[in-house]
């Protein structure tokens, strides 16, 4: 289960610069243009030391409102849907699964912010633009709470396109994503989002009103 729910403390990355309001609204207009999104993305992990610690690739989506599909297919298999409401964390090898509010999920992980809207949680978080990369636009993304196992991280653009994630978490690993294969999720592919929690599963529910 740690390799699954290190997905979600894995969105941090480098040093913020100085935050302007305007940062901030500048990526929420980028990010309305992204109603939504699927990829192809290869991952690289290194350590503190820039030793590569892991590798491997999978599939990307996002829809809005509150909607995440992150599917790991290499090394080792792992899932996490956010389906509007829950967001579900499952291990196939472990044969575990995990579920807890979407709320909670922004707390973890501010990818989650991708799909999200609303001025009371982008409230939460430090925005700033840094250098561009390649003719890219480039923005960091922080938690202001101290007790978020959150750094920081950074996302990048070309032109409306998002491109790739640069992230850092507390421990000093670094992860970088880089997406190909961009496209708007099309009608017959919303069921990604929908999570079916297979047999014989263990079910961790952690959610605030568990569903009887």
């Amino acid at each position: 289960m740690k390799k699954c729910v290190g997905l979600l403390s894995i969105i941090t990355a480098l040093f913020i610069t100085p935050v302007h309001a305007d940062d901030s609204a500048e990526l929420r207009e980028k990010l309305k243009t992204l109603a939504s999104l699927k990829a192809d993305f290869s991952q690289v992990v290194t350590d503190i030391n820039d030793k590569v610690i892991q590798s491997g690739q999978g599939v990307f989506a996002l829809a809005y409102p509150n909607k995440f599909y992150w599917h790991l297919t290499q090394p080792d298999e792992s899932l996490i849907v956010a389906d509007g409401q829950d967001l579900w964390i499952f291990n196939p090898f472990a044969e575990e699964v995990t579920v807890m509010d979407f709320a909670d999920a922004v707390e973890a992980s501010p990818i989650a912010l991708l799909v999200h809207r609303d001025e009371e949680t982008w409230a939460q978080y430090h925005v700033g633009q840094v250098e561009p990369e390649s003719g890219k636009a480039c923005y960091m993304i922080k938690p202001k709470s101290l007790e978020s196992s959150v750094v920081t991280v950074k996302v990048c653009f070309d032109h409306s396109q998002l491109t790739d994630f640069n992230l850092l978490d507390e421990q000093g690993n670094h992860s970088q994503f880089m997406l190909t294969n961009q496209a708007s999720v099309t009608e017959d592919e919303q069921s990604l989002f929908e999570f079916v929690v297979p047999a014989n599963v263990d079910i961790d529910d952690q959610r605030n009103s568990p569903v009887q």
